[in-house]
């Protein structure tokens, strides 16, 4: 697949509340909107930051959107008109890397190259109390529990932090058994655990309350791992690595399945459930945006293209688990528990509505 835009490397990505829409941030300093159905960009790129865009996220209403960059600062942008809302979010000494909104909606939290972790109300782009400070070095990854009473933060400390989010007071912590950076960290949906993911290739789950790592470390990557993340049902953690390949994680098991895409040559740097858990989207460091269809997990690209095209192929893979095109060509991967029941309608409509 060839995109018609050129995109430098993909950094971050964030996908609606709704689910309909897919925003991602990049190198070239530029957000996009996508529709997470056709591929299809939607409106004008998003464009103030002055370096690389490392993070952003959609409010929990959908209306608006945040990023952090590695100017410095953070951005709120009205999510159906593309335009800035208020000042910019100013107070970090460093890159911007991890940005969050509270679930509420009331507070926006950034984690920086600068140590620390910063609480705003996201109404007024005040800052709420102290800047949270307890990493002996920079922050990489930062999110609210569900019930929005605390936030945990990654660093490249090699550890994990769990603040008071309305106190600012470490609660747990620091969460040690990764052996380098951690970059990413989330919440299962029911709060109950954390997980992150290392420069060390390994993925832990933590008791949230306890900060004890509750198993042996989920291993199955060959490079750094990434990006980490829930299913809705906190069934599957999915996990995008250095290695070019996404893992699906039975959380009871422990045990994970490898996906890896078609002709992708670089490593996957975000990822993130749908709403209603169906699909998997990620952004890698190369110029594509993939959608991951979780059942059955075919891997399909789209880009910055406004017209999508619907190419014939046959459905059924052959016997290396490949689906081809009518000219032989590689559409995506199938895994071997995978491969029966392809005719499904639902899977038909993904393929036809994106850009392959």
């Amino acid at each position: 697949m060839k995109s018609t835009t050129k995109i430098t490397t993909y950094t971050f990505l964030s996908g609606s509340p709704d689910g309909q829409y897919i925003t991602s941030g990049s190198h070239d300093r530029i957000i996009r909107i996508w529709d997470a159905y056709t591929g299809a960009t939607v409106g004008k790129p998003l464009q103030a930051h002055k370096n690389p865009v490392k993070s952003v996220a959609y409010s929990p209403d959908g209306q608006h959107i945040i990023s952090g960059s590695d100017d410095e600062t953070i951005r709120i942008w009205d999510a159906d008109t593309g335009a800035p809302v208020g000042d910019l979010l100013k107070d970090h000494m460093g890159t911007v890397y991890s940005i969050a909104y509270s679930p509420d909606g009331q507070h926006i939290i950034s984690g920086s190259f600068d140590w620390s972790v910063q609480i705003w109300d996201s109404k007024t782009g005040a800052i709420v109390g102290k800047p949270l400070n307890g990493h002996k070095y920079s922050v990489r990854s930062i999110t609210y529990s569900p019930d929005g009473h605390h936030i945990a933060s990654g660093s490249n400390d090699d550890t994990i932090q769990v603040w008071d989010a309305k106190t600012g007071a470490v609660v747990g912590g620091p969460l040690k058994g990764h052996t380098d950076c951690v970059n990413s960290v989330a919440y299962s949906p029911d709060g109950q655990h954390i997980i992150s993911g290392s420069d060390d290739k390994y993925i832990r789950v933590w008791d949230a309350m306890t900060g004890v790592a509750i198993r042996e470390p989920l291993m199955g990557h060959t490079k750094r791992v990434l990006s980490v993340a829930y299913s809705p049902d906190g069934r599957r953690i999915i996990s995008g690595s250095g290695d070019m390949t996404i893992r699906i994680w039975d959380v009871m098991a422990g045990t994970g399945v490898e996906y890896p895409p078609v002709g992708h040559t670089d490593e996957f740097k975000s990822i993130a459930h749908s709403p209603d858990g169906h699909h998997i989207i990620s952004a890698s460091g190369g110029e594509t945006t993939y959608l991951l269809d979780s059942i059955p997990h075919a891997l399909i690209p789209f880009s910055s293209s406004s017209n999508p095209i619907h190419p014939q192929f046959c459905l059924q893979p052959d016997i290396n688990g490949w689906v081809r095109d009518t000219n032989g060509g590689l559409l995506y991967w199938v895994p071997p528990d995978s491969r029966t029941g392809l005719h499904s309608p639902a899977l038909l409509t993904i393929l036809l509505t994106s850009n392959i």
